[in-house]
């Protein structure tokens, strides 16, 4: 008995030194080192349409051969409603932002280096009317379930967080300095820092001005996905 005493003590050791070593590991390891962890993560999406993007061309490329430009369409609620490519929106004024990720799951990347450009930038394009309050994002590709006849992933925000610095809501093309790539959003996606993840809505293809807020795909599948998604405060080291 004393001896298997000895051998669990011996595991446990061995085991909280590989814990330690592989944190300290972590914190260590070069930003090469760190977007190849980055590209390991688990990828979740809802879509069935598989695609790949060539952000060299501007093209969606679909698995079935398929191909068509990518094109960003901002309607809704506004005077004048655009049609952006994405040679368009590489041309808007950039920024780089490093911000962290969190998952509802209860997981969390540290340090994620984005570019992209602000909400506002879009804003300045259209003329929204008065009572455009909200923002509703439209990913494109079909969903595998369509909650409440939802067929694609949506996500809806209030127009006055997209536009508060504080909240650092940044629309986001690359990632390490790279194009975003499909499997994390590409050609272009949204980074919510102080949301859980399921807001930073994927492959986003038309954004459109609403009035109110609307559910989004995740909460018309299951409410417990709220449409407002805070990070809990406990989780986050900066605080918005």
């Amino acid at each position: 008995m004393e001896s298997a005493i000895f051998r669990i003590k011996d595991i446990t050791r061995r085991l909280f030194l590989k814990i330690v070593g592989s944190a300290l590991f972590m914190a260590a390891v070069p930003s090469s080192v760190h977007a190849f962890f980055i590209k390991a993560l688990a990828i979740r999406a809802v879509e069935k349409n598989k695609f790949k993007f060539n952000s060299e061309k501007g093209l969606i490329e679909w698995e079935s051969g398929a191909k068509e430009e990518y094109k960003l369409l901002v309607n809704g609620l506004v005077k004048k409603p655009v049609s952006l490519s994405y040679a368009d929106i590489k041309a808007l004024p950039h920024i780089e932002q490093v911000s962290d990720f969190h998952c509802v799951e209860g997981w969390s990347v540290k340090d994620l280096s984005w570019g992209g450009f602000r909400f506002k930038e879009i804003l300045d394009k259209v003329e929204p009317d008065s009572d455009a309050d909200h923002i509703l994002f439209h990913s494109f590709g079909r969903t595998q379930f369509v909650p409440d006849g939802q067929s694609h992933y949506i996500e809806s925000f209030p127009l006055k967080d997209l536009l508060d610095p504080k909240q650092e809501v940044i629309l986001v093309m690359t990632m390490d300095g790279n194009p975003l790539p499909e499997e994390h959003g590409g050609p272009l996606r949204v980074i919510a820092p102080y949301d859980l993840a399921y807001k930073s809505i994927k492959f986003v293809t038309r954004i459109e001005f609403i009035k109110g807020a609307r559910p989004g795909w995740w909460t018309l599948a299951n409410p417990i996905y709220t449409i407002d998604a805070p990070v809990p405060m406990d989780r986050l080291r900066k605080k918005p």
